[in-house]
């Protein structure tokens, strides 16, 4: 039997055909990956341009302990350093600038098929959500202090859920005699007050993106942290973002659209994965790539 890849790079081959160009007329070319993950895109990179160095960081110090043992012979060789670091926290001065950049704002598979990281409401384990699970509130402290009013909002905003209130009431009566501590709980609840309205689409997807972008403040790091990534391109670099959410998407559209001093967008529209790759690879079917291209001359430094 074929053994499963432990995570299936999205778009792998789009990303390397639009980050090629620029590393190929680097002579010493500079890759930065503010995702690791399980260095999918990392590996291919790596491999298909010999004179590349790369830095990679990554918030989940799972990914990071992955990536140590796994690139032990890149990082040896001096082509590669790896930081436990959330992207949001990238600086020129710590780094340096690159010719190429990749942000992959999708959760990796083992996030989503490990029970105990409780992202998922298809394998129980405790409500956790958090990216880094190091530090910050968890999805059940969430649900266990927020008011009914924030839950809605939470659900409205985050999830584009129209009416979540009856959901929300629930989680309020029911939180008052037992805690939800797993995802099975919650997801249980979603089932009983929503019913499955849709064959194959769980009634409580929704839901459970709302409490992992709100938990992580995803929404927030894409927001902060385009623009200090774009600074840290070489003349003519090019960052790609893939994104798998439509609010995600929406703040990468715009914010590549206002930087016109810093470049432009490298595509009008957004590229999607072929057929062949969504059905191969369903966790692909809802990403989107925007590719931005800095400016030939450096900007001035105010």
């Amino acid at each position: 039997m074929t053994q499963q890849p432990l995570h299936i790079p999205v778009m792998k081959d789009q990303i390397i055909e639009q980050l090629s160009p620029v590393i190929e007329r680097s002579e010493n070319p500079r890759y930065f990956d503010g995702t690791f993950g399980r260095g999918g895109h990392l590996r291919e990179i790596l491999r298909q341009f010999p004179k590349l160095t790369a830095v990679a960081v990554d918030q989940d110090l799972e990914a990071i302990e992955y990536g140590r043992k796994e690139f032990s012979t890149e990082i040896q060789e001096g082509r590669l350093l790896i930081e436990h670091l959330n992207f949001a926290n990238f600086t020129e001065e710590k780094f340096g600038k690159f010719d190429a950049m990749l942000v992959d704002l999708g959760v990796s598979s083992p996030q989503l098929d490990e029970g105990r990281r409780g992202f998922s409401f298809y394998h129980d384990g405790p409500l956790d959500m958090r990216m880094d699970a190091t530090k910050g509130m968890t999805a059940a402290e969430l649900i266990a202090t927020a008011s009914e009013e924030e839950l809605n909002e939470i659900f409205h905003q985050l999830g584009e859920i129209q009416k979540p209130y009856r959901v929300t009431r629930a989680i309020v009566h029911d939180r008052e005699k037992e805690a939800f501590l797993t995802t099975r709980q919650l997801a249980s609840l979603v089932e009983r007050v929503e019913g499955w309205r849709r064959k194959g689409f769980h009634p409580a997807t929704q839901y459970f993106m709302a409490l992992r972008l709100s938990v992580n403040r995803e929404l927030e790091v894409v927001q902060n942290s385009m623009i200090p990534l774009i600074h840290g391109l070489t003349a003519r670099g090019r960052l790609a973002v893939l994104t798998f959410h439509s609010l995600e998407d929406r703040i990468v559209k715009n914010l590549f659209k206002e930087q016109t001093e810093l470049g432009t967008p490298l595509f009008k529209k957004v590229i999607q994965p072929e057929w062949a790759e969504q059905k191969k690879n369903p966790r692909s079917r809802s990403a989107k790539l925007r590719i931005f291209e800095r400016s030939g001359n450096e900007p001035p430094t105010y």
